[in-house]
């Protein structure tokens, strides 16, 4: 079947209106992160991820690089592997490569034109590989309709880029335990942590000398302003990015510098200055930590790998 007949559809525009409506609405103003990831949301990423300041990408690559061989070997051969927030799957495509005859791949993303961008792209570099798309949100029990029908094999979920730490405490365990409903026992997973690490490293990583992850955050007003006829004025909000040592995650926030109002949809948000809106975390484990999580959600971690300053680590489990 043509990959453009299993995509999915994108996210109703009254579910983002009504998530935006409801966020802004609380006491503390927050959106919800997965809508930072449109199109342009994810190619400003892909700049982020560039960064010197951003180490998180090149380290994770560089521990994938050098034991792909290991992880191959606990993933075994034909295995199917699933890979929710694919983004443009460059990060998989060297694991892919290593691994004895995989029985396909099946990438998740919210954003339908990366994904088939990432398509053609596996398409060229890997053509014996079967990639199985689906446009979706992984945290949605839609987004698993197409595994669903693809029984028997072996499966491993790939969950790279530290994505994990985007989700509080409770959501990582909601969403580790969602991810093993889809597992059977000995069915693995391949997921990337960042480290608790000096708070001065992680701070630069998210608010980086040349301002993309400042266009990144504000881009969530844009597309709010495109798609939910908004009225908001970038240039009156400022981008903010702080590590919180009690809750080990960095925080992102949009700072309002006025007393201001905000239409949207015809509704009527109301800023006071240096309120903020909460748009992202990224939690930070400690690896007892981590295993611990894992323990706790139906996972035997079985190995894990790291880079040589201990900034940031790769785990494999195995469904208990």
């Amino acid at each position: 079947m043509a990959l453009a007949q299993r995509l999915d559809t994108q996210p109703e525009i009254g579910e983002f209106l009504r998530d935006v409506l409801e966020g802004l609405s609380g006491q503390q103003k927050t959106l919800p992160c997965k809508y930072l990831y449109d199109e342009t949301g994810s190619r400003l990423f892909e700049q982020i991820c560039e960064l010197d300041d951003y180490y998180l990408t090149r380290t994770e690559a560089t521990i994938l690089e050098e034991n792909l061989g290991e992880m191959a070997t606990c993933i075994g051969p034909e295995a199917l592997i699933v890979e929710p927030g694919a983004g443009n799957c460059e990060k998989i495509q060297p694991l892919l490569e290593e691994l004895e005859s995989p029985s396909g791949y099946m990438p998740i993303d919210i954003s339908p034109e990366i994904l088939l961008a990432a398509r053609d792209a596996i398409k060229e570099r890997l053509p014996q590989i079967q990639v199985h798309a689906t446009v979706g949100d992984f945290t949605q029990h839609s987004a698993w309709r197409a595994l669903e029908n693809n029984g028997g094999d072996k499966r491993v979920i790939f969950f790279p880029g530290s994505t994990i730490g985007n989700f509080n405490p409770e959501q990582a365990r909601a969403l580790l335990r969602n991810f093993s409903s889809h597992l059977e026992a000995g069915d693995g997973l391949l997921i990337g942590t960042d480290l608790v690490k000096d708070s001065v490293i992680l701070e630069r990583a998210y608010c980086d000398s040349k301002h993309i992850t400042e266009a990144f955050n504000k881009n969530l007003l844009v597309r709010i302003n495109g798609e939910l006829a908004g009225d908001f004025d970038t240039g009156l909000f400022a981008h903010r990015a702080f590590y919180h040592p009690l809750r080990q995650r960095v925080e992102m926030h949009l700072v309002s510098l006025k007393d201001q109002a905000v239409h949207i949809a015809g509704e009527t948000i109301r800023f006071k200055e240096g309120e903020t809106i909460h748009t992202e975390n990224s939690h930070k484990y400690s690896l007892e930590d981590f295993h611990n999580l894992l323990a706790e959600t139906g996972y035997t971690p079985q190995k894990h790998w790291r880079d040589g300053q201990r900034h940031y680590a790769i785990h494999y489990a195995r469904v208990s």
